[in-house]
């Protein structure tokens, strides 16, 4: 079953796409990658056919539809917003011209910084555990730990609790 934190690794990905090779319709770019996304999931059921018993495959059901919708928004709202989040992500990184940054890290960065201040659904420890592991598995270690550096003072400027309290 798909995830958010699956839903994050594809906004990533298509966010790296998008920086690297700029598109005129992202819809289009959409399409492809989910249709990349279903012919890689067949391939790998396919390669597993024992291992699987029942239950949904990645990529599947209602739920996937939701993780979907999720990962276009935050895809949609960092290239909707990019100017401003570039512009307040400036000020944390002084010295140090996002074009300098890697492209993992700058867009971890760039997602982080549209959850943290354009969403209100996620709390920013959520935003900023994600991003660390995002960076640490798309790049390496240190970039995790700059990847903190900067969320963790960022995050401080968020106009909401740092964790929500559990619904009873």
């Amino acid at each position: 079953m798909a995830t958010r934190r699956q839903a994050r690794e594809w906004a990533l990905q298509l966010l790296f796409q998008v920086d690297h090779n700029p598109v005129e319709n992202l819809d289009q770019t959409f399409e492809a990658f989910w249709k990349q996304q279903v012919t890689t999931h067949a391939e790998e059921r396919d390669d597993h056919v024992h291992r699987a018993a029942a239950g949904e495959a990645p990529g599947e059901g209602k739920d996937a539809a939701k993780i979907q919708a999720f990962s276009e928004r935050v895809v949609r709202g960092v290239i909707h917003n990019r100017e401003a989040i570039d512009a307040r992500l400036t000020e944390y990184v002084k010295n140090w011209p996002l074009h300098r940054m890697g492209g993992i890290e700058r867009n971890v960065l760039r997602m982080a910084f549209y959850e943290l201040f354009f969403e209100e659904d996620t709390p920013p420890i959520v935003c900023i555990n994600e991003a660390v592991d995002l960076a640490k598995y798309f790049s390496h270690a240190e970039a995790g730990r700059f990847v903190n550096g900067i969320l963790d003072r960022a995050a401080r400027e968020a106009k909401r609790p740092s964790r929500q309290r559990q619904q009873k």
